[in-house]
């Protein structure tokens, strides 16, 4: 065979192209249990600041001993055992028919489509008591889905502290709900008013002190409205009927779990 003839350039081609994949796929194989470990330890990160245990001169192990993972049922607010803990991933339950429920129009005002039927709990622990609980909560913005958790005080009424985690909002608009100063306008604010419906909200412009509305309000951002309102969609999914409202009437006047 010619050194430069077609056949040999392709068969050239051919065995880089089959080097080439064999090397990607091993590769893929050999880091997917350390992709893992790490996708998982970012997730105990997560929990941790939002919870307001994260210190830098511990370890994550260390400091994650405070927290309880729990699984619980979202139809019944009750405590489930139906699968180990590390084995159940929410975000891939949501899409299984099987672990999930179809939302109507009505019922989707985070637009989600589909909403698991478990959803792992976080419990924060002093001297066995629960003094602050962790929720996941996801909703549609303007471009994404926005993937995070919110900490409320034992009372379930009370927001603690407020994370995003995943989310392709635009930079310097919707993307500012990662905006420390932002989020640090959520601590005490409330969830519920006295008749028990979900009163919180972002709102649109900033918050008046003398607004009897303000307990339950943070200022909207600038230029983003439409990520302003799907969070305050998703805080009222998540926290109404058909979110966890039946775990926190249940949980909310007890003092330990």
């Amino acid at each position: 065979m010619q050194k430069n003839s077609t056949a040999n350039i392709l068969l050239v081609a051919l065995i880089i192209c089959i080097a080439c994949s064999v090397i990607v796929s091993a590769a893929a194989v050999v880091l997917r249990p350390m992709q893992v470990a790490n996708k998982a330890l970012d997730q105990k990160v997560n929990i941790l600041q939002v919870a307001g245990l994260w210190q830098q001169d511990q370890t994550v192990e260390q400091m994650f001993t405070n927290i309880e993972t729990r699984l619980i049922d979202i139809e019944d607010g009750e405590y489930s055992q139906l699968f180990a803990q590390d084995e159940f991933d929410q975000r891939q339950a949501a899409k299984d028919a099987q672990l999930s429920i179809a939302l109507t129009k009505e019922q989707d005002i985070a637009n989600i489509n589909r909403r698991e039927n478990y959803a792992k709990v976080y419990l924060v622990k002093e001297q066995d008591q629960v003094v602050r609980y962790v929720f996941p909560v996801h909703g549609y913005g303007l471009w994404s889905t926005l993937y995070g958790y919110v900490t409320l005080e034992s009372d379930l009424n009370t927001i603690y502290a407020i994370k995003f985690y995943d989310h392709k909002e635009t930079p310097g608009l919707g993307g500012e709900v990662d905006n420390p100063r932002w989020q640090a306008q959520w601590q005490g604010k409330k969830l519920f008013d006295p008749e028990g419906a979900v009163a919180f909200q972002v709102k649109k412009g900033n918050v008046q002190a003398n607004d009897v509305r303000a307990q339950y309000q943070v200022d909207g951002l600038s230029g983003a409205t439409l990520t302003s309102n799907g969070v305050t969609n998703m805080f009222h999914f998540w926290m109404g009927e058909n979110g966890y409202q039946k775990f926190i009437q249940r949980h909310a006047d007890m003092e330990d779990v």
